[in-house]
């Protein structure tokens, strides 16, 4: 596994993390002992970079984390993210109508509490806010997060969806080591503003869904999910959109094929090469995809490669919104 440098920390993280959603949350059954097995195999591979939340499960992603993270604490870089709750304690996606989010100093040290609880450990190595609060100063939100650095409940502060204001703003406060955004070869809004004013400050890119939530292996089947698959509410998976993004998976995938490896390799090793202060977060809950993630970060793309790629993307531009309106709401504040 090859590393790169977590902004200005010296932290040496693998060069894809881990995301752990799927695994409880937003993507079909769960399957306990499936993940854990994943679990196990990143950890062997040299993936020592995880990504987690409170809200993914109501807490039971971290809960499940846990049985992996506490006998190897040594050997993991633990990240987690709090704000988004629940009106009636069941869990949503951040744009169903019983999630909100509460960016607030108060919410904040009974989550972080919580978080710490349900992990089994006495520190948090990266901690986001989730979301920036639109009805919160992120000069407040960011305060009280670095109280919690005093404390020695957690390393690094990070944010995630963030604009540009809103982190120039929070770095003043509190150094912000990462910023997770969706970033992939469909969801490139960072590139105008956010990406160059974080590497101005020194910042890590954490892009999640870099494989664009699997789009280039699930566009096909995406009449098959169930109701526990929050796709079914993304544009992406809807009506003109999903015809259009069929003929661009298939384009992709045929472009992919031709130089021996799968359209979601090509995705993942497009966003790896975009630099080396990004480091992306695929989630999966099965070995096959780990290893074949594992596989992308060594895939080298030349100049003439990214060009094809381009070119594709271009004859496909009606992708559809990455988010349902709701959710979309709360990024890039």
């Amino acid at each position: 596994m090859k590393f790169r440098t977590l902004g200005n920390t010296g932290e040496q993280l693998s060069a894809i993390g881990l995301g752990c959603m799927g695994m409880s949350f937003a993507y079909g059954p769960a399957d306990e002992q499936q993940s854990i097995s994943t679990l196990h195999k990143a950890l062997d591979s040299g993936i020592n970079f995880w990504d987690t939340a409170d809200m993914y499960a109501n807490g039971d992603n971290e809960r499940l984390i846990s049985k992996v993270l506490v006998p190897n604490r040594d050997k993991i870089f633990i990240a987690t993210k709090f704000g988004f709750r629940f009106k009636n304690e069941t869990a949503g996606h951040s744009g169903s109508p019983g999630t909100y989010f509460d960016g607030s100093p108060d919410w904040i040290k009974k989550a972080v509490d919580l978080s710490l609880q349900r992990l089994k450990i006495d520190e948090i190595d990266l901690y986001y806010a989730h979301r920036v609060d639109p009805n919160i100063p992120v000069e407040e939100t960011v305060g009280a997060m670095a109280d919690l650095v005093k404390a020695g409940k957690v390393r690094y502060l990070g944010l995630s969806e963030a604009s540009a204001e809103s982190i120039k703003k929070a770095n003043k406060i509190h150094p912000i080591t990462a910023l997770q955004s969706e970033y992939s070869l469909l969801t490139r809004d960072i590139e105008k503003e956010i990406l160059p004013t974080i590497r101005e400050l020194g910042i890590t890119l954490v892009p999640y869904s870099p494989l664009a939530r699997g789009l280039f292996s699930n566009i096909n089947e995406a009449q098959h999910f169930g109701d526990d698959d929050f796709r079914k509410s993304l544009p992406r998976y809807q009506e003109e959109f999903l015809e259009n993004n069929k003929n661009l998976a298939k384009e992709i995938n045929e472009f992919a094929q031709s130089k021996g490896i799968k359209g979601t390799q090509l995705a993942l090793a497009w966003v790896l090469n975009q630099g080396e202060d990004i480091i992306p977060i695929p989630g999966t809950k099965r070995i096959p995809y780990l290893e074949e993630n594992i596989a992308a970060a060594n895939i080298e793309l030349s100049t003439a490669d990214l060009e094809t790629v381009d070119s594709i993307l271009k004859k496909y531009p009606n992708v559809g919104a990455r988010y349902s309106e709701g959710a979309l709401k709360l990024v890039n504040n």
